[in-house]
């Protein structure tokens, strides 16, 4: 071999040579760019992601207090039925206690009124308030219930109460009974 074909070896090697050395700063220049842009596609996934368990978490906590609230609510209306069911017990336990006073069997008086105080105590304890009414209040239409007007005994009884036939009671701050009342007129 020549050295005229020797350079032109030693050329074309070295010409080879920073092609492919081009070429390799070529990819790594494109490399750091596409992996920018992986970067910020999985940073965007990532927020995405995020954001989705951050809703999903809240969802579950507002479902997790609905429930709650609609099981106090439940418990809340059952309570009410059985108090409401329990009132007339409670005015039959007043018209009994009435009507053995007129009698002269005071102990069978006084069983009756420690039935009728435990169960009072138990309904109380459960929540259970009788209204305050009594004759010469006021008649308030939002908070009694008139059965009837009948002519005042007097003066002072002219739009008030004259006579409480049926007792109220409240469980919390709902009424369940209005107060049935006489009024004058």
């Amino acid at each position: 071999m020549s050295n005229k074909e020797e350079e032109k070896k030693t050329v074309a090697q070295e010409q080879m040579q920073q092609e492919h050395n081009q070429d390799i700063q070529d990819e790594t220049i494109q490399e750091p760019q596409e992996s920018k842009d992986e970067v910020e596609e999985l940073k965007e996934s990532l927020a995405e992601e995020k954001d989705k368990f951050i809703r999903l978490f809240a969802e579950f906590d507002n479902f997790r207090r609905r429930t709650a609230r609609e099981s106090i609510d439940i418990r809340k209306s059952a309570n009410e039925e059985v108090m409401s069911a329990l009132l007339p017990v409670l005015d039959d336990f007043d018209r009994a206690l009435i009507e053995l006073k007129k009698s002269e069997d005071d102990s069978m008086y006084k069983g009756v009124e420690l039935i009728q105080s435990k169960m009072k105590n138990i309904l109380t304890a459960k929540g259970l308030k009788e209204m305050e009414v009594k004759q010469g209040d006021a008649f308030d239409s939002e908070y009694h219930e008139a059965i009837t007007q009948v002519p005042a005994p007097s003066k002072k009884l002219v739009g008030k109460i004259v006579d409480v036939v049926e007792k109220g009671y409240t469980l919390g701050d709902k009424v369940l009974r209005y107060p049935k009342v006489v009024t004058g007129q």
